[in-house]
Order: C-alpha cells, then structure tokens, then sequence
C-alpha cells in the first residue's frame, strides 16, 4: 500500500485513476476544487477542498506521502486553459519538492508524441480546435519544465489520441506501452479507454519502472 495523494480526482480520468487506486488497497488523498464532486466512500480516502495552486496547502497535504498523481485541468471549457496549465502545473511541481515527495506521475497529453519522425502531433493539424490551448500548453510544461527537472522522480504518462470509455466500466489490461511515439492499431487508429489508462497508471505507481521520462499507451 501506498499513500498517495491525486490531485483532479474529481475528474474524468482522475476518477478512474482513483477508482483504480482505491481498488488495489492503496491510501489517497484527492484534491479537489469542490469535494461534492467526490460521491464515493472509503476508509482509505481522504478528501481535501483546495486549489492546486495553493502552495501552504499543498505543500501541507502532500507532506509525508509516498507520491503526487496529477490528473489536474483547469476545465476545457476554461478560455484561460493555456494561461492557467502553464501557470498552475509549475506550482505543483514545487509544492511536491517543497513537500518532500520523491515521484510525480503526471497524466500528460497526446500532443508531444511523435507520429513520425521530427513531428509532433500537436503540428500535424489534426487535433479539434478545442484541444489546441490544452495540448499546447501541456506539451510547453513537458518539453521546457519537465525536461529540465533533475531532482524529483517525475514520469509523463501520455494516453494515446483518443481517451474514452471503450470497456465500459470493465479493464480489458490488454493495452501496449511507448516511449515517444504515438501508438496506433492496425487500421491506424490511436485509442486507449480510460479504465486501462487508470490501471497502467496504477502499475507504474507500483512497479516505478520510468524514471524522468515520458512514457505512453495504446491499443
């Protein structure tokens, strides 16, 4: 058992991420902007209302915790969600050093993989536009902070393309994992639902098998 605190789990990814937790017997902590969000109950489970980028906070909530999983995102909806990423993602990065906490899992995007060589599919033109400030501003945090950090244990989980709910609720745990490269099928197709993501999250939780690096999914 580890105790971990997950920042977002009121979200949709970091739901599953703390379903997935919670499942395998493990301590959390969740960070939440509003707690009603949280509906489940459990005695390894600890709710606590605040702002990531309250650093007393969290550097208090984070203290004595064996890991930090980030599933934050200021909201696609948010028209500051570049500004914000950018601004807030930093601000946790410090609050877990600050803290104390040797590993940061961090739920990354798909934008920095690469689909060929020297392209990114953040510049292949093929994201929704509503993806664009998100994609942009995660893969800036990735390449330009992340890259650069060389005192916390931080790993960049990237999902492949397309994250959603294929299973239904069910982990087929039949997925293949990557480092740089966007992973696709045999027609092409980029896809992971999000209980296989929570799961192999969970793994690399467990198993700590990358250490300063990004790695990612696909079926």
């Amino acid at each position: 058992m580890k105790k971990v605190v997950l920042i977002g789990a009121s979200g949709y990814v970091g739901k599953a991420i703390l379903n997935e937790l919670l499942e395998r017997g493990h301590q959390v902590t969740a960070v939440v902007r509003n707690a009603k969000k949280i509906e489940l109950s459990n005695p390894k489970l600890d709710v606590k209302e605040t702002d990531a980028e309250n650093l007393p906070e969290m550097i208090k909530i984070c203290q004595g915790k064996d890991a930090v999983i980030s599933a934050y995102n200021p909201g696609w909806s948010n028209p500051n969600l570049y500004e914000d990423t950018l601004r807030i993602y930093p601000q946790i990065l410090k609050a877990v050093k600050e803290a104390g906490v040797k590993r940061l899992l961090i739920v990354g995007g798909a934008g920095s993989l690469f689909v060929k060589p020297g392209l990114r599919l953040i510049d292949t033109g093929t994201l929704p536009a509503a993806w664009i400030p998100g994609s942009k501003s995660m893969t800036l945090f990735y390449l330009e902070t992340l890259m650069n950090e060389k005192e916390l244990d931080w790993v960049f989980f990237s999902p492949a393309a397309n994250l959603g709910n294929l299973t239904n609720g069910v982990r087929t745990g039949k997925f293949r994992l990557g480092k740089d490269d966007l992973i696709v099928d045999e027609k092409g197709d980029s896809f992971i639902s999000v209980e296989d993501y929570a799961m192999a999250m969970a793994d690399e939780l467990e198993q700590e098998n990358h250490h300063r690096e990004r790695f990612t999914i696909g079926y």
